[in-house]
């Protein structure tokens, strides 16, 4: 069953230009080290990181409480298996909603996609639970 659907658009030149400006500070408090490690690798470093940016975002609206009630952007994470495919951790207080969201005898699962068509970075969240 379906517990939760977000969806996030990001403007890639804004993330460049917060990026232009905070630098450390915005990668810091935002992204992981391991989405940092990714970004900093690619050729379009703006445009990865607006992806994770989206991706957050939409986790936030998956799990019904937006960026609030204790959620930090550190507590969704977005890494890539061998295959390329993006998944999305969450820890903290983002793992303790979902849990809260996940009826009993079920495991959740969170799908996410990314895209991007410059100057827009896309990512939708869909959040299943699925019987043990």
């Amino acid at each position: 069953m379906i517990i939760g659907i977000g969806t996030d658009l990001a403007n890639i030149e804004r993330i460049a230009a917060t990026l232009d400006r905070f630098g450390d500070r915005f990668r810091n408090r935002v992204f992981t080290e391991t989405e940092q490690r990714k970004a900093e690798r690619r050729r379009d470093i703006a445009g990865t990181y607006a992806k994770r940016w989206a991706a957050k975002e939409a986790c936030s609206k998956a799990l019904g409480t937006g960026l609030r009630m204790g959620i930090a952007w550190k507590d969704m994470s977005v890494r890539n298996l061998n295959t390329g495919q993006p998944i999305m951790d969450v820890t903290g207080w983002a793992k303790r909603r979902l849990d809260e969201l996940t009826p009993p005898g079920h495991e959740a699962i969170i799908h996410v996609t990314l895209t991007d068509d410059h100057p827009w970075a896309q990512a939708t969240v869909l959040i299943e639970a699925r019987p043990k």
